[in-house]
């Protein structure tokens, strides 16, 4: 009898017939154990056309490769082979008959899902069969729309669906794809009144052609503009929205460097920005996930646009780039550019040049275009000046005025300031990095103004000024200057300020006297005191304060999470959802169809892993899912999101969590099931907060009294107990 673990108890169903309940020895070869069932129920038809699949969820076929995945307990029916099934389904999709058609292109689109039917039904040549269907859909059935348009939309798409999940799969290239289908595709996005679920697959078939192929990216370009999609963003469904901008972004990202910054022209003379902010930000929706994703991907392409500048350096023999270092002086002194009305030696108008140099607080107050030549940050430190300069004259004035009538210790740069400002902004912007694949952090702020970078830093300018006030700060100081003012940027957009004039009021809240106390507050939560009665309780609450962190851990594990099932196109269709038994001895998990609202029941998850079966948890590169997807591996956010639960002899369940905060909370959750320490930075910061705040209660009745460093001496003993009182 073969060992415990390689033995499945599952019970399997037939048509007709009482479900058996059997188990399957993992080491026989699949054919026998179909063959085995099959003879069971005396079918008499031959066993090689027969399979087994999964009873519930999506119905995926059990295949040498998966049959490890078999839970005990689990449900499987017997039925028709992948390559009979596919046979059946690529001719009930050709049926004469409507209803045939529709009611095969309904099963096609769900069994496509399932990568072992994909693949025979691929092999029919079913990919190019619903291409032909899509392309001949209008004209075949012209006549017919009026009296059918209902279900001729259903019919599309329910062959828009089975054609995207076909080629989630990546089996079949992109490239392969004529003009004529990309056309088709385009019209409908084109076309007004479509209905709305081929209007989604038809945009995320875009999407996916521009971002896996540079041939049909060219043709999608030709095909579909950014202002036949603005449209889209106007109306009221969120997926329609999503889609649209996920297509403009794929659009941005692909597009050859020479014709991005014509791309960004044309978005700007759209008013792509404006109607993003009034239908999508601002609307009555809500932002889900997906849609905050590709907010941020819009943010960071629109971002990288400055790249160039950023890493470009100035020359200074170019005359032109030198006029702006000249109007920069002329705003600032009032004074005239020409060189040839001011009067005197070149000597003495060398020396005046030289002094407003260093008045503008370049650090090269003789060339101060050599400033410009370090990249980062280039000529966009000097772009930055000159908007500012001129957007924000007064501003501008006061500042360079300012700091020149100070003493020269005390003076503010405004040139240096200017420059390594524009480096900071750059790269707490991340100017330059392609975006994440999982991160949402978008900031509505960067949408309310189309010169929003160059007001960010306008705003930023003038906070480094005013901090360098409150700090007295001089020369020698710079540099702990712009610590505080990076410090009072990143805690601003903490909050994520719906506007550039909230994030502006939300800086005047986070003065340098501010920015101490917070400091001084954080320094306390983190060390408290280090005396030693202090860290002598502290030693002493630490092992409640780990429990009270572990239970939280686990609760949260029983109300579950919802997991997205990432691949090239972030589609929302893909989602899985795990929770722990209130026992804690069981992990349920299986596939949605949606994002759930709420909590998934147990009930609803067909799928089980005993926690005693667990054997390991691997976090980050060491993750199988991680080893397995070259591309994805690159990506170092993926990469810190990714854990897997290893179990019985090779068996994993793969996780990439929604963001870092799950992502601990399921690491410390897991490795406390098993018993092993939880090392999560959460763990730590909680752990340093819960510590901070019961050792802070317990010492609010000694508020004010100077603790010891050591406790007191203990007296002599007495010469006699005669003091004590006897109760008898």
């Amino acid at each position: 009898m073969p060992p415990p673990s390689d033995t499945v108890k599952v019970a399997i169903q037939w048509p007709g017939a009482f479900p058996k309940l059997m188990e399957i020895d993992q080491k026989k070869p699949l054919s026998a154990i179909i063959k085995e069932v099959s003879d069971g129920w005396s079918i008499i038809q031959n066993h090689e056309e027969l399979a087994l699949q999964y009873a519930e969820g999506p119905g995926f076929y059990i295949t040498e490769k998966n049959r490890n995945e078999i839970k005990n307990g689990a449900i499987l029916r017997l039925t028709s082979s992948p390559t009979i099934t596919a046979q059946q389904l690529h001719d009930r999709v050709q049926s004469s008959s409507m209803d045939v058609k529709l009611e095969g292109l309904k099963d096609l689109a769900r069994s496509s899902r399932d990568i072992t039917f994909a693949q025979e039904f691929i092999n029919l040549d079913g990919i190019y069969l619903l291409t032909q269907m899509v392309e001949s859909s209008n004209e075949k059935y012209q006549k017919l729309q009026k009296i059918m348009k209902p279900c001729l939309g259903e019919m599309l798409s329910y062959s828009l669906t089975a054609f995207v999940e076909l080629m989630d799969h990546g089996i079949v290239s992109w490239d392969t794809f004529s003009v004529a289908f990309i056309k088709k595709i385009a019209s409908f996005v084109n076309k007004l009144g479509m209905d709305v679920s081929v209007l989604q697959r038809s945009l995320a078939i875009l999407e996916s052609m521009v971002l896996n192929s540079h041939d049909l990216y060219q043709k999608v370009a030709q095909e579909i503009s950014i202002g036949q999609l603005i449209p889209l963003l106007q109306g009221i469904d969120q997926e329609i929205q999503t889609y649209a901008i996920a297509v403009i972004n794929a659009l941005f990202l692909k597009a050859p460097d020479a014709t991005r910054q014509e791309m960004a022209n044309i978005l700007t003379q759209k008013q792509l920005r404006s109607i993003i902010l009034t239908h999508v930000i601002r609307s009555q929706n809500g932002i889900n996930n997906e849609m905050a994703h590709q907010l941020y991907v819009l943010q960071v392409l629109t971002f990288n646009l400055l790249e160039d500048r950023m890493m470009t350096k100035m020359d200074p023999q170019d005359q032109a780039q030198r006029d702006i270092i000249f109007e920069l002086r002329r705003i600032a002194f009032d004074v005239e550019q020409d060189q040839n009305n001011l009067g005197g030696s070149i000597e003495k108008r060398k020396s005046m040049y030289t002094r407003d140099y260093k008045k503008l607080g370049f650090t090269n107050n003789v060339n101060p275009a050599l400033d410009f030549t370090h990249t980062p940050p280039g000529m966009l430190a000097l772009d930055n000046m000159l908007y500012f300069a001129k957007h924000h004259q007064d501003a501008y004035i006061r500042i360079v005025l300012e700091n020149s009538s100070r003493e020269d210790k005390h003076e503010c740069p405004f040139g240096r300031s200017s420059i390594e400002l524009t480096k900071m902004l750059c790269e707490i912007l991340k100017v330059g990095e392609l975006p994440s694949e999982t991160c949402n952090d978008f900031h509505p702020m960067f949408f309310t103004h189309d010169r929003s970078f160059e007001e960010f830093f306008c705003i930023c300018i003038q906070l480094l000024n005013k901090t360098w006030k409150e700090m007295r700060a001089t020369s020698e100081d710079f540099n702990k200057v712009m610590q505080v003012v990076k410090e009072q940027i990143m805690r601003a957009l903490t909050n994520k300020p719906n506007s550039l004039d909230q994030f502006k009021s939300r800086l005047q809240n986070l003065s340098y006297t501010e920015i101490l106390k917070i400091r001084q507050s954080e320094r306390m939560n983190q060390e408290d005191f280090q005396s030693r009665p202090i860290l002598e309780l502290k030693e002493k609450i630490q092992p409640e304060i780990l429990e009270l962190i572990k239970q939280q851990r686990l609760n949260r594990l029983v109300e579950g999470t919802c997991f997205r099932k990432l691949n090239s196109r972030r589609r929302q269709d893909k989602f899985w959802y795990c929770r722990l038994s209130p026992n804690h001895k069981v992990l349920h998990y299986g596939d949605l169809e949606e994002s759930p609202q709420g909590e998934v029941p147990h009930d609803n998850l067909q799928d089980k892993l005993p926690v005693a079966d667990i054997k390991a948890i691997l976090t980050g590169k060491d993750c199988p899912h991680m080893k397995e997807k070259g591309a994805l591996k690159q990506n170092k956010e993926l990469l810190e999101l990714a854990f897997s639960v290893m179990y019985d002899s090779n068996c994993q369940l793969n996780f990439i969590a929604p963001d870092k905060h799950e992502y601990c909370i399921w690491t410390d959750g897991l490795n406390a099931l098993l018993g092993k320490d939880m090392v999560s930075d959460q763990t730590r910061n909680d752990m340093d907060t819960l510590l901070s705040m019961e050792i802070k209660l317990r010492l609010l009745d000694l508020e004010n009294i100077q603790i010891p460093d050591v406790p007191p001496p203990i007296p002599k003993e007495p010469s006699n107990y005669d003091f004590v009182y006897d109760c008898n």
